[in-house]
């Protein structure tokens, strides 16, 4: 019998489709968020606002955001899903259940 595994990434303020998840910090807590793009565009929006006025403490300009794969690995763990009957997109982050999935036979 054969298995399919579908992930499918919601928006955390309305529950529609979401395509990023974004991480931000305040306080000095790290925060992650399931956003579409409309959404993450009017998040960084408001936190430019505050930022673009702020002393930078740490970081780097061009951060690679956390849990980000090279690009061969990335396409390694899709190919294997799929392989496995497993639903998973062309581009954009790989579901966790799937990259564990994956961790665990390799």
């Amino acid at each position: 019998m054969a298995q399919k595994t579908q992930i499918i990434l919601v928006d955390d303020i309305d529950q529609s489709a979401a395509s990023q998840t974004v991480t931000f910090g305040l306080d000095g807590v790290t925060y992650e968020i399931d956003l579409n793009d409309e959404h993450a565009a009017a998040l960084r929006e408001s936190i430019e606002e505050w930022s673009s006025k702020a002393r930078r403490v740490s970081g780097r300009r061009n951060v690679r955001r956390r849990g980000a794969s090279p690009a061969a690995e990335t396409q390694k763990i899709r190919e294997w899903a799929r392989s496995q009957g497993m639903e998973v997109s062309d581009r954009g982050r790989i579901p966790a259940p799937i990259r564990e999935a994956y961790n665990q036979a390799h």
